[in-house]
Protein backbone atom coordinates (compact mmCIF):
# COMPACT_ATOMS: atom_id res chain seq x y z
CA UNK A 1 0.00 0.00 0.00
CA UNK A 2 1.18 3.49 -0.45
CA UNK A 3 0.79 4.76 2.97
CA UNK A 4 2.55 2.02 4.49
CA UNK A 5 5.17 3.11 1.59
CA UNK A 6 5.28 6.12 2.90
CA UNK A 7 5.13 5.54 6.74
CA UNK A 8 8.74 3.30 6.28
CA UNK A 9 10.51 5.77 4.59
CA UNK A 10 9.34 8.37 6.82
CA UNK A 11 10.84 5.79 9.07
CA UNK A 12 13.73 5.54 7.53
CA UNK A 13 14.55 8.81 7.34
CA UNK A 14 14.71 9.48 11.16
CA UNK A 15 16.84 6.49 11.65
CA UNK A 16 19.42 7.86 8.83
CA UNK A 17 19.19 11.41 10.65
CA UNK A 18 19.07 9.90 13.86
CA UNK A 19 22.36 8.20 13.54
CA UNK A 20 23.91 11.32 11.65
CA UNK A 21 23.14 13.53 14.61
CA UNK A 22 24.48 10.75 17.08
CA UNK A 23 28.26 11.60 15.60
CA UNK A 24 28.08 15.31 15.36
CA UNK A 25 27.06 15.37 18.92
CA UNK A 26 29.60 12.72 20.48
CA UNK A 27 32.18 14.71 18.47
CA UNK A 28 30.81 17.83 20.27
CA UNK A 29 31.08 16.07 23.57
CA UNK A 30 35.11 15.03 22.59
CA UNK A 31 35.14 19.13 22.36
CA UNK A 32 33.72 20.04 25.21
CA UNK A 33 33.71 17.64 28.02
CA UNK A 34 30.48 18.79 28.74
CA UNK A 35 27.77 17.45 31.31
CA UNK A 36 25.01 18.66 29.15
CA UNK A 37 26.45 17.77 25.87
CA UNK A 38 27.03 14.19 26.89
CA UNK A 39 23.96 14.03 28.48
CA UNK A 40 22.58 15.04 25.01
CA UNK A 41 24.39 12.21 22.99
CA UNK A 42 23.23 9.77 25.43
CA UNK A 43 19.21 10.54 24.26
CA UNK A 44 20.69 10.47 21.06
CA UNK A 45 21.88 7.05 21.57
CA UNK A 46 18.30 6.02 22.20
CA UNK A 47 17.13 7.82 18.90
CA UNK A 48 18.76 5.50 17.01
CA UNK A 49 17.69 2.17 19.07
CA UNK A 50 14.20 3.51 18.65
CA UNK A 51 14.21 5.14 15.24
CA UNK A 52 15.36 1.62 14.21
CA UNK A 53 12.36 -0.14 16.72
CA UNK A 54 9.74 2.42 14.98
CA UNK A 55 10.53 1.31 11.63
CA UNK A 56 10.28 -1.62 11.92
CA UNK A 57 6.86 -1.22 13.70
CA UNK A 58 5.83 0.75 10.53
CA UNK A 59 6.75 -2.74 8.11
CA UNK A 60 4.70 -4.54 10.19
CA UNK A 61 1.61 -2.39 10.68
CA UNK A 62 1.18 -2.50 7.11
CA UNK A 63 1.36 -6.39 6.33
CA UNK A 64 -1.78 -7.28 5.82
CA UNK A 65 -4.59 -9.33 8.24
CA UNK A 66 -3.84 -13.21 8.63
CA UNK A 67 -5.11 -16.16 10.63
CA UNK A 68 -3.14 -15.38 13.79
CA UNK A 69 -4.03 -11.24 13.44
CA UNK A 70 -7.51 -10.94 11.97
CA UNK A 71 -7.26 -7.22 13.12
CA UNK A 72 -4.09 -6.64 11.49
CA UNK A 73 -1.02 -5.87 13.07
CA UNK A 74 -1.83 -1.82 13.64
CA UNK A 75 -1.13 -2.55 17.33
CA UNK A 76 2.78 -2.96 17.04
CA UNK A 77 3.16 0.92 17.30
CA UNK A 78 1.74 1.56 20.42
CA UNK A 79 4.35 -1.46 21.46
CA UNK A 80 6.65 0.88 19.54
CA UNK A 81 6.22 3.65 21.46
CA UNK A 82 5.94 1.66 24.64
CA UNK A 83 9.78 0.47 24.07
CA UNK A 84 10.79 3.94 23.06
CA UNK A 85 9.28 5.86 26.00
CA UNK A 86 10.82 3.02 28.50
CA UNK A 87 14.08 3.53 27.37
CA UNK A 88 14.12 7.48 27.68
CA UNK A 89 12.71 6.69 31.00
CA UNK A 90 15.58 4.69 31.93
CA UNK A 91 18.07 7.44 30.51
CA UNK A 92 16.31 9.93 31.97
CA UNK A 93 17.19 8.41 35.44
CA UNK A 94 20.64 7.99 34.75
CA UNK A 95 21.41 11.33 33.25
CA UNK A 96 19.64 12.57 36.69
CA UNK A 97 22.13 10.73 38.66
CA UNK A 98 25.22 11.88 36.51
CA UNK A 99 24.10 15.81 36.72
CA UNK A 100 24.14 15.54 40.45
CA UNK A 101 27.21 13.77 40.51
CA UNK A 102 28.33 16.80 38.01
CA UNK A 103 27.33 19.12 40.50
CA UNK A 104 28.93 17.53 43.52
CA UNK A 105 32.35 17.09 41.60
CA UNK A 106 32.47 19.87 39.02
CA UNK A 107 34.75 19.74 35.99
CA UNK A 108 36.19 22.35 33.20
CA UNK A 109 34.39 22.55 30.13
CA UNK A 110 36.06 23.76 26.75
CA UNK A 111 36.04 24.60 23.31
CA UNK A 112 32.66 25.68 23.84
CA UNK A 113 31.76 27.94 20.69
CA UNK A 114 32.25 24.72 18.53
CA UNK A 115 30.00 22.63 21.07
CA UNK A 116 27.14 25.79 20.76
CA UNK A 117 27.53 25.75 17.03
CA UNK A 118 27.37 21.77 16.82
CA UNK A 119 24.95 21.38 19.30
CA UNK A 120 22.78 24.23 17.79
CA UNK A 121 23.26 22.18 14.12
CA UNK A 122 21.52 18.88 15.31
CA UNK A 123 18.87 21.22 17.25
CA UNK A 124 17.85 22.86 14.24
CA UNK A 125 17.69 19.45 12.18
CA UNK A 126 15.51 17.48 14.94
CA UNK A 127 13.09 19.93 15.14
CA UNK A 128 12.28 20.11 11.38
CA UNK A 129 12.81 16.27 10.78
CA UNK A 130 10.69 16.16 14.03
CA UNK A 131 8.45 18.06 12.51
CA UNK A 132 7.78 16.51 9.43
CA UNK A 133 7.25 13.32 11.40
CA UNK A 134 4.45 14.05 13.99
CA UNK A 135 2.56 16.38 10.99
CA UNK A 136 3.31 13.57 8.55
CA UNK A 137 2.41 10.83 11.00
CA UNK A 138 -1.19 12.59 12.33
CA UNK A 139 -1.63 12.66 8.69
CA UNK A 140 -1.48 9.04 7.92
CA UNK A 141 -2.89 8.29 11.82
CA UNK A 142 0.30 6.72 12.97
CA UNK A 143 0.99 6.45 16.81
CA UNK A 144 4.63 5.42 15.82
CA UNK A 145 5.52 7.93 13.47
CA UNK A 146 4.24 10.39 15.92
CA UNK A 147 5.97 9.24 18.60
CA UNK A 148 9.15 9.44 16.75
CA UNK A 149 8.93 12.51 15.94
CA UNK A 150 8.26 14.00 19.67
CA UNK A 151 11.00 11.90 20.68
CA UNK A 152 12.91 14.60 17.98
CA UNK A 153 11.52 17.26 19.59
CA UNK A 154 12.63 16.30 22.92
CA UNK A 155 16.19 15.91 21.60
CA UNK A 156 15.74 19.35 19.79
CA UNK A 157 14.81 20.92 23.18
CA UNK A 158 17.59 18.97 24.81
CA UNK A 159 20.34 20.60 22.30
CA UNK A 160 19.27 24.21 22.93
CA UNK A 161 19.45 23.54 26.69
CA UNK A 162 22.87 22.52 26.25
CA UNK A 163 23.73 25.30 24.33
CA UNK A 164 22.50 28.04 26.43
CA UNK A 165 24.38 26.28 29.10
CA UNK A 166 27.53 26.28 27.51
CA UNK A 167 27.02 29.95 26.96
CA UNK A 168 26.39 30.26 30.51
CA UNK A 169 29.53 28.70 31.75
CA UNK A 170 30.95 31.26 28.65
CA UNK A 171 29.78 34.33 29.92
CA UNK A 172 30.56 33.66 33.64
CA UNK A 173 32.90 31.25 34.28
CA UNK A 174 30.36 28.63 36.70
CA UNK A 175 30.76 25.65 35.64
CA UNK A 176 28.21 23.99 37.65
CA UNK A 177 25.70 25.79 35.30
CA UNK A 178 26.77 22.65 32.67
CA UNK A 179 25.43 19.84 35.20
CA UNK A 180 22.30 22.45 36.22
CA UNK A 181 21.50 22.07 32.48
CA UNK A 182 22.25 18.27 32.45
CA UNK A 183 19.27 17.77 35.98
CA UNK A 184 17.49 19.70 34.17
CA UNK A 185 17.06 17.75 31.09
CA UNK A 186 16.93 14.60 32.86
CA UNK A 187 13.50 15.64 34.29
CA UNK A 188 12.26 16.75 31.34
CA UNK A 189 13.50 13.64 29.62
CA UNK A 190 12.01 11.92 32.46
CA UNK A 191 8.74 13.28 32.32
CA UNK A 192 8.50 12.77 28.66
CA UNK A 193 9.23 8.82 28.71
CA UNK A 194 6.32 8.46 30.90
CA UNK A 195 4.10 10.30 28.88
CA UNK A 196 4.97 8.10 25.77
CA UNK A 197 4.53 4.93 28.45
CA UNK A 198 1.37 5.79 29.62
CA UNK A 199 -0.30 6.60 25.65
CA UNK A 200 1.44 3.01 25.05
CA UNK A 201 -0.46 0.83 27.37
CA UNK A 202 -3.46 3.19 26.62
CA UNK A 203 -3.61 1.77 23.61
CA UNK A 204 -2.63 -1.72 24.36
CA UNK A 205 -5.38 -1.93 27.02
CA UNK A 206 -8.38 -0.57 24.51
CA UNK A 207 -8.46 2.85 26.08
CA UNK A 208 -11.25 4.61 24.52
CA UNK A 209 -10.25 7.41 22.18
CA UNK A 210 -12.80 10.10 23.31
CA UNK A 211 -11.93 12.44 20.35
CA UNK A 212 -12.73 9.61 17.85
CA UNK A 213 -15.77 8.28 19.59
CA UNK A 214 -17.23 11.65 19.65
CA UNK A 215 -16.31 11.98 16.11
CA UNK A 216 -17.82 8.62 15.06
CA UNK A 217 -21.45 9.63 17.03
CA UNK A 218 -21.35 13.11 15.37
CA UNK A 219 -21.29 11.56 12.03
CA UNK A 220 -23.79 9.38 12.77
CA UNK A 221 -26.39 12.23 14.14
CA UNK A 222 -25.25 14.62 11.24
CA UNK A 223 -26.36 11.88 8.76
CA UNK A 224 -29.15 10.52 10.65
CA UNK A 225 -32.45 8.99 8.99
CA UNK A 226 -35.73 7.82 10.00
CA UNK A 227 -35.21 3.99 10.28
CA UNK A 228 -32.73 4.69 12.58
CA UNK A 229 -34.42 4.79 15.94
CA UNK A 230 -31.63 4.45 17.93
CA UNK A 231 -28.20 3.61 18.41
CA UNK A 232 -26.31 2.98 21.83
CA UNK A 233 -23.83 0.46 23.15
CA UNK A 234 -21.39 2.51 20.48
CA UNK A 235 -17.25 1.24 20.81
CA UNK A 236 -14.47 1.95 19.04
CA UNK A 237 -10.74 0.43 18.75
CA UNK A 238 -7.84 1.93 17.34
CA UNK A 239 -5.65 -0.89 15.35
CA UNK A 240 -2.39 1.21 14.41
CA UNK A 241 -4.06 3.56 11.56
CA UNK A 242 -7.45 1.92 11.31
CA UNK A 243 -10.33 1.88 13.49
CA UNK A 244 -12.80 -1.02 14.49
CA UNK A 245 -16.25 0.00 15.10
CA UNK A 246 -19.01 -1.88 16.46
CA UNK A 247 -22.72 -0.49 17.80
CA UNK A 248 -26.52 -1.54 18.18
CA UNK A 249 -28.61 0.13 16.36
CA UNK A 250 -32.82 -0.16 16.26
CA UNK A 251 -34.97 -0.35 13.63
CA UNK A 252 -38.56 -0.85 12.53
CA UNK A 253 -39.42 -4.64 13.42
CA UNK A 254 -41.44 -4.74 10.45
CA UNK A 255 -38.55 -4.13 7.73
CA UNK A 256 -37.42 -7.22 5.44
CA UNK A 257 -33.85 -8.07 6.02
CA UNK A 258 -33.35 -6.97 2.94
CA UNK A 259 -34.01 -3.47 4.08
CA UNK A 260 -32.46 -3.71 7.16
CA UNK A 261 -28.89 -5.19 5.64
CA UNK A 262 -29.24 -1.84 3.35
CA UNK A 263 -29.67 0.70 6.23
CA UNK A 264 -26.54 -1.51 7.70
CA UNK A 265 -24.51 -0.82 4.83
CA UNK A 266 -25.40 3.16 4.16
CA UNK A 267 -24.01 3.68 7.52
CA UNK A 268 -21.05 1.35 7.28
CA UNK A 269 -20.84 3.66 4.02
CA UNK A 270 -21.29 7.25 5.90
CA UNK A 271 -18.61 6.03 8.46
CA UNK A 272 -16.26 5.02 6.31
CA UNK A 273 -16.07 8.49 4.12
CA UNK A 274 -15.65 10.10 7.74
CA UNK A 275 -12.34 8.78 8.32
CA UNK A 276 -9.96 8.88 6.04
CA UNK A 277 -8.07 5.19 7.06
CA UNK A 278 -9.58 1.83 7.03
CA UNK A 279 -12.36 1.24 9.03
CA UNK A 280 -14.04 -1.88 9.66
CA UNK A 281 -17.51 -2.07 11.16
CA UNK A 282 -20.07 -3.85 12.83
CA UNK A 283 -23.84 -2.89 13.60
CA UNK A 284 -26.13 -5.07 15.16
CA UNK A 285 -29.75 -4.45 14.13
CA UNK A 286 -32.37 -4.19 16.92
CA UNK A 287 -35.95 -4.34 16.19
CA UNK A 288 -37.86 -1.57 17.89
CA UNK A 289 -40.70 -1.78 20.82
CA UNK A 290 -43.81 0.32 21.06
CA UNK A 291 -41.35 1.50 24.10
CA UNK A 292 -39.39 3.54 21.11
CA UNK A 293 -42.81 5.30 19.36
CA UNK A 294 -42.12 8.60 21.55
CA UNK A 295 -38.84 8.86 19.94
CA UNK A 296 -39.08 7.70 16.53
CA UNK A 297 -39.64 9.83 13.08
CA UNK A 298 -40.82 7.48 10.67
CA UNK A 299 -43.62 8.73 8.98
CA UNK A 300 -47.05 6.95 8.68
CA UNK A 301 -45.10 4.46 10.80
CA UNK A 302 -48.20 1.40 10.41
CA UNK A 303 -47.73 0.27 14.09
CA UNK A 304 -47.20 3.17 15.97
CA UNK A 305 -48.87 3.10 18.90
CA UNK A 306 -47.80 6.46 20.79
CA UNK A 307 -47.02 9.80 19.29
CA UNK A 308 -43.84 10.57 18.65
CA UNK A 309 -42.63 13.62 21.44
CA UNK A 310 -39.01 14.48 20.92
CA UNK A 311 -35.58 13.61 19.25
CA UNK A 312 -33.43 12.32 21.55
CA UNK A 313 -29.95 13.62 20.45
CA UNK A 314 -26.98 11.41 20.31
CA UNK A 315 -23.84 12.32 22.14
CA UNK A 316 -20.35 11.00 23.77
CA UNK A 317 -23.08 10.54 26.60
CA UNK A 318 -25.70 8.81 25.77
CA UNK A 319 -24.59 6.56 22.29
CA UNK A 320 -21.80 4.56 24.65
CA UNK A 321 -24.02 3.61 27.26
CA UNK A 322 -25.76 0.00 26.57
CA UNK A 323 -29.06 0.52 26.97
CA UNK A 324 -32.27 1.53 24.18
CA UNK A 325 -32.81 5.12 25.13
CA UNK A 326 -36.52 5.65 25.97
CA UNK A 327 -38.57 8.29 27.66
CA UNK A 328 -39.54 7.95 31.77
CA UNK A 329 -42.43 6.17 31.61
CA UNK A 330 -42.53 4.81 28.31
Amino acid sequence: MPTSRTKRRLGLLSLVVSVGLLAIKFYAYYLTRSQAVLTDALESIINVFTSGFALYSLYLAGLPKDENHPYGHGKIEYLSIGFEGALIFIAGIYILYSAAVGLLHPRAVGRLDWGAALLGLTAAVNFGVGLLLVRQGKKLNSVALVGDGQHLYIDAVSSLVSVVALGLVKLTGVVRFDAGAALLLGGFILVNGYRMLRRSVSGLMDESDTATVAAVIAELQRQRRAPWIDVHNLRVQRYGANLHIDCHMQMPYYFRLEQIHNELNDIEQLVRERFAVEVEMFVHADPCTYAACSLCLMPDCPVRQHPFRIEVEWDLRNAVRNERHQLAGG
